[in-house]
């Protein structure tokens, strides 16, 4: 088990750990870590993991995310009811108390990332990383220092107050400082991390931020060169251009829910070399198809080393629709919420494999609760921005109260 750098997250894992070896269960205690280091230890040697974090959200949240051996996913459907009943009921005593060990395995995980990686392929970029002040340093200075990188760092140090920004970079006004020091460096990449940094979001060498939509494409026909008819996973708010660029690649697209535990069922039931979603999180077959930021940020140094061609030329090549951005909505009933909206498309192709998802020829939106906030989440998706702005306003006057 690991822990993130939150005021509350040492307290938080000592009674975990308390916990866990009072059940009779040992534990070894990897300290601050990046969640995907905790994924690498439950997937290099077959143990559950646990990780005290609560990711992107404000400094006074906290939680536990979870996997079976292997970084199998825990979550609705996967076990997280099975803890829930468990977590109500009086624990039995257990035959004997559980060991605490402690072990340093940051050189073990860069190893694993050069296992996968290719660092003779890097070629002197020049990159800047916002950490946030999350746990981003944890694993961007050790596996940095192994790649001729010119490194710019922006808040490296790990601070729980989270005091330059919230560390969630899918906010666009998250990434102002990110964006201003790559334009004024002339750098070639921008990423930033969230709070636990399994999650990274990237801004090109203009300054532009690029979608989920646009990395998973770029990193998936990346690796359907050297795994051509390969299955890639994407979530159903993705743009319609990832399944369209998957196919025409000589690789076959899987859609999925949205949210990490259906996508890492989808890419182990499918086989699949990659998954990706709109929301930062990217998944590979080769981290025990678990999520990496530092993967996916390899993974686009590698193609714009190969290529010799600047992201923004490859930005714009893999956007060509115009997408609304994750649209939050507070309503007083998701559900009659959702009914409304399908009533009044009623003419239109709908299906839900997530919420409900509208769409035309030419455009399409999805409305879906959110898996861990009381709201609804809107993602529209058309030819031309006054087209988005027109259907999600359309939506949005359907679902306000």
């Amino acid at each position: 088990m690991g822990r993130d750098c939150r005021e509350s997250s040492p307290l938080l894992a000592s009674a975990l750990i308390e916990g866990i070896v009072s059940a009779g269960a040992d534990v070894l205690d990897l300290g601050a870590v990046a969640t995907e280091v905790v994924y690498y230890v439950s997937g290099a040697a077959d143990v559950a993991g646990a990780v005290v974090t609560a990711s992107h959200n404000p400094p006074q949240w906290n939680g536990i995310k979870l996997c079976m051996p292997g970084a199998v996913p825990v979550g609705d459907g996967s076990g997280l009811e099975k803890v829930r009943r468990m977590a109500a009921q009086p624990a039995a005593p257990a035959a004997r108390q559980g060991t605490v060990s402690a072990r340093d395995v940051i050189e073990g995980y860069v190893n694993h990332i050069f296992s996968i990686v290719d660092s003779k392929s890097i070629a002197p970029l020049r990159v800047v990383v916002d950490g946030g002040n999350g746990m981003a340093a944890t694993v961007v200075d050790p596996v940095f220092s192994r790649l001729p990188i010119s490194l710019t760092g922006l808040y490296l140090t790990p601070d729980g107050r989270f005091p330059n920004h919230p560390p969630d970079p899918i906010d666009p006004a998250n990434l102002a400082d990110l964006v201003a020091k790559v334009v004024s460096i002339g750098a070639d990449l921008g990423v930033a991390f969230d709070g636990d940094a399994d999650r990274a979001f990237f801004v090109d060498n203009r300054g532009k931020p690029l979608s989920g939509s646009a990395v998973t494409t770029l990193i998936a026909r990346w690796m359907l060169a050297s795994a051509p008819g390969g299955r890639v996973v994407h979530n159903l708010i993705c743009s319609r251009s990832v399944p369209e660029a998957i196919s025409a690649a000589g690789g076959v697209p899987v859609r999925s829910r949205v949210g990490h535990s259906f996508m890492k069922q989808m890419m182990a039931e499918t086989g699949a070399v990659f998954g990706g979603e709109h929301s930062g999180h990217y998944y590979f077959a080769s981290h025990f198809r678990a999520d990496s930021g530092m993967l996916a940020t390899l993974s686009l140094i590698q193609i714009l080393s190969g290529t010799g061609r600047t992201l923004s030329d490859l930005h714009g090549e893999v956007t060509p629709y115009h997408a609304s951005g994750e649209i939050n909505l507070a309503v007083a009933d998701r559900e009659r919420s959702l009914e409304e909206v399908a009533k009044a498309f009623s003419s239109a192709r709908q299906d839900r494999l997530d919420g409900l998802t509208v769409s035309w020829p030419d455009r399409w939106f999805n409305l879906r609760p959110s898996n861990t906030e009381p709201l609804l989440r809107l993602n529209v998706e058309g030819p031309d921005p006054a087209s988005v702005d027109g259907l999600a306003a359309r939506v949005k006057s359907l679902v306000e109260i």
